[in-house]
């Protein structure tokens, strides 16, 4: 695997075999996986030229379903960062499960401001407790979105 890409490169548009040979955790493997085989979808590797922070800027892996954002991940040396949003319809359900997460998700639930009636959480992923939370927590908004009534 390469691991000399550069995710900062935008003119070399990764593979997810480069990705996963850049971060080298076993953990971003499983997360992609579990995506991909749970809710049959498929990554779309973008790039993103945000100036908030270093760790934004980058190529980054999203899943969508049914046109929806289910998470976005940023791909790291040895970890990953996951974006998740918590929106109105998926509030109630995530501080229910709130008590169940790790303590690290639950302090970062509480600390994250919210926005429009969301919360943005930036999760890094450095073990498998913090993995489970976000399996947990994606479980919750892709119920919340099959559920909309249109």
């Amino acid at each position: 695997m390469n691991n000399s890409w550069d995710k900062l490169d935008q003119s070399q548009e990764p593979t997810m075999e480069m990705i996963e040979g850049f971060v080298q955790f076993s953990l971003w493997d499983e997360l992609c996986r579990h995506i991909e085989t749970t809710y049959k979808t498929i990554p779309s590797i973008s790039y993103s030229g945000c100036k908030m922070t270093g760790d934004w800027k980058g190529w980054n892996v999203r899943y969508r379903k049914s046109g929806k954002s289910l998470c976005t991940l940023y791909p790291k040396r040895g970890y990953f960062t996951v974006l998740l949003v918590i929106g109105e319809r998926e509030r109630n359900e995530a501080e229910f499960a709130l008590p169940f997460l790790t303590p690290y998700l639950q302090a970062l639930y509480q600390n994250t401001p919210d926005g429009m009636g969301q919360k943005w959480l930036v999760i890094e992923v450095h073990d498998r407790a913090v993995l489970e939370d976000v399996k947990k927590l994606v479980a919750i908004r892709r119920t919340a979105q099959s559920s909309r009534q249109y």
